[in-house]
């Protein structure tokens, strides 16, 4: 006899939800010699996808530059659905915002720099994440109460 109240976290799917690369400037800009400038954005966002499975996505957006003009820009926004019941409401900020995107995370990483790479470019490897403590700062950011993390 199974206890129906016991707490559940499986993931069910890890997958791209979305990427694309914009090379606004080439050929051109390919044949300067200066190094470009890297900007990273990063964003966690989470939503009920039905009954107990929500989709937590981890969004990076990568653009890198000469001067004022774009060498390339790239966002890749990788998500996992995860299975999540019986657990406290009071925990499951946390855990959309930092056990799901650590999960995420690692394939976000590898997919951004693949697309970077396959675009002819030097991989951009993107740093490794505490989302304990970037949800922490967005918590105390945040006034009581409030959604979802995202972060810029």
């Amino acid at each position: 006899m199974a206890d129906n109240d016991n707490p559940v976290f499986q993931i069910q799917r890890v997958y791209m939800k979305e990427a694309s690369l914009e090379q606004p400037n080439s050929p051109a800009i390919l044949l300067e010699q200066e190094q470009p400038s890297v900007d990273i954005q990063l964003g966690v966002e989470a939503q009920q996808a039905a009954d107990g499975l929500y989709e937590v996505c981890v969004a990076a957006t990568v653009t890198t530059k000469i001067k004022d003009r774009t060498v390339f820009l790239v966002e890749v926004k990788q998500a996992g659905i995860f299975e999540i019941r019986n657990v406290p409401q009071d925990q499951m900020q946390a855990i959309m915002g930092i056990a799901c995107p650590q999960i995420v995370y690692p394939y976000l990483r590898s997919n951004v720099s693949d697309v970077i790479t396959r675009a002819g470019f030097p991989p951009v490897h993107l740093a490794e994440i505490n989302f304990q403590a970037m949800y922490e700062q967005q918590q105390a950011q945040q006034p009581q109460g409030s959604g979802i993390i995202t972060t810029a």
